[in-house]
């Protein structure tokens, strides 16, 4: 049975949902010069809540001010009844503008325009955050959730896939894999260090279906002579990141990944996925994109398969 125990967690530079967050110290903070990104970043639900939110806390303030210019400030509205200036605020603010409660002193009048005013820059934001939220282009390049040391061409190599999930054409697609790891200095202390990993095809004309990735473990390659243990000691983690042009959208859209040391399978390979059918067409499934098989005659394995009832390696 495959171990179905999880990777232990560590920060990683690409994010993923078991690396604990980065802590940051030291720094000042500005979330107002920060709040345009911060809105980018997160989540829909998180900005449904902040627009329910701040338009609550708006009416409510001015339902107040409007409560505090006293009896006869709204006309038709009710001495003292916080729920009737709530609901005139709503009116105001959304320019609905049924016409029951109408300002009825100079002073209300005033705060009726300052709210009208806060109402149009408030819609005016909020449109253009929702409207760059859904134009943003979104790259949906699916990484195989594991990587694997296996023999390519009568030498060792390193190799993971991709595939585009929209099944569009990204024109121009490049690719780069960079390695991570923990070294120790002559003077004793540690540094994390980046060394580039040279692909067998780093760019591609049109990427549609999959994309086999390959890097040649020779004597020139950070990877040269590292086993599952020295990985693992070293924190070593895989970063790759594939860039294009989707001709959809018009827009570069670009997609990154990262393996640890126990997403990376010794003597094994990857199962195929891509057949043709009788008519010609090719068809990819997904189903076994991330599974993982062992080599005949590779000698030990990895320990851990990424789907439940894959083989054991």
């Amino acid at each position: 049975m495959a171990d179905s125990s999880p990777p232990p967690k560590r920060p990683t530079l690409v994010p993923r949902g078991d690396s604990p967050l980065m802590l940051k110290v030291g720094l000042r903070a500005r979330p107002l010069s920060d709040a345009y990104h911060f809105l980018m970043k997160t989540s829909w639900r998180t900005i449904f809540l902040l627009i329910v939110g701040v338009f609550l806390v708006v009416n409510l303030v001015f339902a107040l001010a409007y409560l505090a210019l006293g009896p006869g400030a709204i006309d038709n509205a009710r001495p003292g009844r916080f729920d009737d200036v709530f609901f005139f605020s709503v009116q105001t603010i959304a320019t609905i503008g049924y016409g029951k409660m109408v300002p009825a002193t100079g002073a209300a009048n005033v705060l009726t325009t300052a709210e009208a005013l806060a109402g149009w820059i408030a819609l005016a934001m909020t449109t253009g955050i929702v409207f760059a939220r859904f134009a943003r282009a979104r790259a949906r390049v699916l990484f195989s959730r594991c990587a694997v040391v296996t023999s390519y061409d009568g030498r060792p190599a390193f190799m993971f896939r991709m595939a585009n999930e929209r099944g569009n054409q990204i024109a121009e697609a490049t690719l780069h894999a960079t390695l991570l790891r923990t070294d120790t200095l002559a003077e004793g202390t540690t540094m994390r260090r980046q060394y580039d990993l040279n692909m067998v095809r780093d760019h591609s004309i049109v990427f549609v279906l999959t994309w086999t990735a390959i890097h040649i473990i020779d004597e020139k390659s950070p990877l040269h002579g590292m086993t599952a243990e020295a990985l693992a000691s070293q924190q070593v983690e895989i970063v790759v990141s594939v860039k294009g042009f989707d001709e959809t959208v018009s827009s570069t859209i670009h997609a990154r990944h990262s393996y640890l040391p126990d997403e990376i399978h010794f003597g094994a390979r990857m199962k195929d996925v891509l057949t043709r059918l009788p008519d010609g067409r090719r068809q990819i499934d997904f189903t076994a994109f991330h599974e993982v098989e062992p080599v005949p005659g590779a000698g030990h394995a990895h320990p851990r398969s990424e789907r439940a009832g894959a083989p054991q390696l």
